[in-house]
């Protein structure tokens, strides 16, 4: 590692994890992985919420994909603009939109699908999921333009978000993207060295 400092990754990479690997192959880092799944007892050591993954860094652990991520970023300088720029705001705007707009509907759609108990999944939930799933991409596509990425021709944090993403919808809730821009975007996204590593290492787990 460039810094000297060890970067332990704990959670499965079949989960949000996955992020932080690509994010990690990204800078090209050293790394150790510990697979944990929700609500382990190695997850639950460092978050109550047992909610993977989470990053340790020397004695200090950073919880949540998006912070660990953005940490990286900031930290080895790469892939992320300056924090008060004009161009952080409009790229913490992109991250924000992955979240709200894409990232929830999936989650919600998981949470309906296998996560909550039985008796409080609903069909209708999923099927608005989708609906919200498919609406957010047509804001991606009005909002990407003709853009490589959506900050122009640099990848940063949001990208990486959106093509996991696209990922999740495509191979676990089976939701196609839309051809045209956004599939375009989508298949250069994942097509990048580090994502195609990180895909690799999760078919290790």
């Amino acid at each position: 590692m460039r810094d000297g400092e060890m970067y332990k990754l704990i959670g499965s990479p079949k989960t949000r994890a996955f992020r932080v690997v690509w994010m990690l192959e990204e800078l090209g880092l050293d790394y150790d992985i510990d697979p944990a799944t929700p609500r382990s007892d190695d997850i639950l050591a460092v978050n109550p919420s047992g909610k993977v993954p989470a990053l340790q860094v020397g004695d200090d652990v950073i919880i949540d994909s998006v912070a660990i991520c953005q940490f990286l970023a900031d930290k080895h300088g790469q892939f992320t603009y300056p924090a008060g720029s004009l161009e952080r705001a409009q790229q913490d705007s992109w991250t924000h939109f992955a979240l709200d707009e894409v990232d929830s509907a999936l989650w919600f759609f998981a949470k309906n699908t296998f996560v909550l108990p039985k008796e409080l999944r609903s069909k209708m939930a999923r099927e608005a999921c989708r609906f919200e799933f498919e609406r957010a991409m047509g804001f991606l596509e009005q909002r990407l333009d003709d853009r490589v990425f959506v900050m122009g021709d640099q990848f940063t944090i949001p990208d990486l978000i959106l093509g996991h993403c696209a990922g999740w919808a495509m191979n676990g809730a089976k939701w196609p993207i839309p051809e045209g821009p956004v599939a375009d975007y989508i298949t250069r996204v994942r097509s990048r060295p580090a994502c195609v590593r990180a895909l690799e290492i999760r078919e290790r787990y």
